[in-house]
């Protein structure tokens, strides 16, 4: 007959005064980063909501002052918003996904060996970075293909991204080569391996070249004041720029015929470029606020695995 030892007792030793201590200092200056970090937002929101002539003297800083919705129902009432908002919602969820997709695709067939001249393709591709033609070449190359006041100017010229090729390559070189031999011995050809053995574990890389790409596509403007004159297809990055513009032009405009900025910021509710300029951030950089929270796990583990190899 056997016998059970008796269960030893765990004692836990009470933390030291300087572990308490180092720990304090570390919740404290985490806090203090994250306080810093979030200011920027909390200022631009609290400016857009207070009266504005307290926000152009530059007098709202940590608390709302006379707080109204003004700004917010006078730039949502700008003739055409709807129409840009789909624009870039469009631009956004379409150039997104055949970037992922593209960034995909060339990151894994530069990492096959037998592509013919896979090298060069790759150096070309990776040199892109490095050179551009210029605006005007770029500009006449757009309107000889016909993408001039043309939706697919927003898409086709970010489909090649060669930093996001370079991420999913490297992930991809991190995979076990097994599996892609072990495919093939069942006679998977090089597109079925791509979509069922390695497209489905790069998850990681490809939700962090999502972010990037979906907040390029987002916050782009320069595309729609470059290549675009149909306002049907004007974005509602570059709709709001031409706002912050008239807005600032017609106060600068008030001062210099009655020579007092007072009259511009007089009433609490009337805008002011200031408030505009506020209003309008808070608008553009929410969408990305709410949407980054969901993706971070997965941009933190592929941002690092896309950029070491080992």
């Amino acid at each position: 007959m056997t016998t059970l030892a008796p269960a030893r007792r765990v004692t836990r030793t009470a933390p030291s005064t300087g572990d308490v201590l180092f720990t304090a200092l570390n919740t404290l200056g985490f806090v203090l980063i994250a306080l810093i970090c979030a200011y920027p937002f909390y200022y631009l929101v609290i400016n857009s909501i207070s009266a504005n002539d307290a926000s152009a003297l530059g007098n709202v800083r940590v608390w709302p002052t006379g707080m109204h919705l003004a700004n917010f129902r006078e730039v949502f009432s700008i003739n055409g918003l709807s129409t840009a908002a789909a624009v870039t919602v469009a631009r956004t969820v379409l150039g997104t996904a055949a970037t992922v997709f593209a960034s995909a695709f060339l990151g894994f067939m530069f990492t096959q060996e037998r592509m013919w001249g896979r090298l060069f393709w790759y150096r070309f591709t990776v040199a892109t970075m490095y050179f551009s033609a210029g605006l005007i070449p770029v500009f006449i190359v757009m309107k000889n293909l016909g993408l001039t006041n043309n939706f697919l100017v927003y898409i086709l010229p970010l489909v090649v991204q060669p930093f996001f090729i370079i991420l999913v390559k490297t992930y991809v070189e991190g995979l076990p080569r097994e599996l892609q031999e072990a495919a093939e011995v069942d006679g998977a050809n090089i597109v079925q391996v791509f979509f069922r053995i390695y497209l489905p574990s790069m998850t990681p890389i490809l939700a962090t070249v999502a972010i990037f790409a979906a907040v390029a596509q987002w916050n782009s403007f320069q595309d729609t004041l470059i290549y675009v004159t149909d306002q049907s297809l004007y974005t509602l990055q570059y709709l709001l720029y031409m706002f912050i513009n008239q807005a600032s032009s017609l106060a600068q405009a008030a001062q210099n015929a009655d020579g007092n900025i007072g009259l511009v910021a007089g009433a609490a509710t009337t805008q002011t470029p200031t408030s505009i300029r506020m209003t309008v951030s808070v608008i553009v950089v929410l969408p990305i606020i709410f949407i980054y929270p969901l993706f971070q796990r997965f941009f933190v583990k592929g941002i690092m695995l896309g950029a070491v190899k080992g």
